[in-house]
């Protein structure tokens, strides 16, 4: 790696505006990895409290049923085959009308809700049962004790696990360029095409993600005091 590498780079980066491009790639790539972690977590939510439901009556049991081969089918496949089933197999079928990065964030979300079903099942397991048992006890319906007692406690115990989903979901956008995204890797990947130098491009972008990981780790930590904070008071 020399002054050439630098040269090439810097001329494509500034004199040619492929920062723009890149700006342009980070965003997409926050868009993909927030929406899809928000819908991960509705869904996720949603399949937890199925899955921690009294299976005394049938349609718990179905519903249950359902949620095990959905997140077998989302934890059993790779994310990029997922996007391409999305993408190539999906829209086509229905005839829908949707751009690249919608189907991204809509295949993130339900992905990640596979994952967070699991990650949200341990944090309601880990609530005191006698919170649930309270809630009853007052009058409240079963979901609405599960969603406004237990659900939020299981929230600040599974914290520091969300923020580890999240950090995974802004890796794994590395491969929505295989339905014509264009993320940070593709918009990095787009400056070393141009001139064919991919050692400072590609520098740059794992530097990129580095310096994203590290601000999600110290936001969650931060997150995490202020909870405490306020569970001491």
């Amino acid at each position: 790696m020399g002054k050439t590498e630098w040269q090439l780079f810097y001329g494509k980066f500034i004199k040619a505006n492929g920062y723009r491009v890149v700006l342009r790639g980070l965003v997409a790539t926050l868009e993909i990895a927030v929406f899809g972690l928000l819908i991960g977590i509705f869904i996720g939510t949603l399949i937890a409290v199925i899955k921690v439901m009294p299976k005394y009556k049938r349609l718990p049991r179905i519903l249950s049923a359902v949620c095990d081969v959905y997140v077998g089918f989302f934890r059993g496949t790779p994310m990029v085959v997922q996007l391409l089933i999305g993408w190539f197999v999906i829209l086509p079928a229905f005839h829908l009308q949707l751009d690249s990065v919608a189907v991204a964030v809509i295949v993130f979300g339900l992905n990640s809700g596979a994952y967070i079903s699991e990650i949200m099942r341990g944090g309601i397991n880990s609530v005191d049962p006698g919170q649930l048992e309270a809630a009853r006890a007052v009058g409240l319906p079963y979901h609405t004790s599960m969603l406004r007692v237990v659900v939020p406690q299981a929230v600040k115990n599974i914290l520091p696990t969300l923020g580890n989903e999240f950090i995974t979901l802004i890796k794994e956008t590395s491969v929505v360029s295989f339905i014509a995204v264009v993320d940070v890797t593709k918009a990095f990947r787009q400056i070393g095409d141009s001139n064919y130098s991919y050692i400072i491009p590609y520098l740059m972008l794992a530097l990129t993600y580095l310096i994203l990981v590290i601000g999600i780790s110290r936001l969650v930590k931060l997150m995490e005091r202020r909870l405490a904070k306020n569970e001491r008071h």
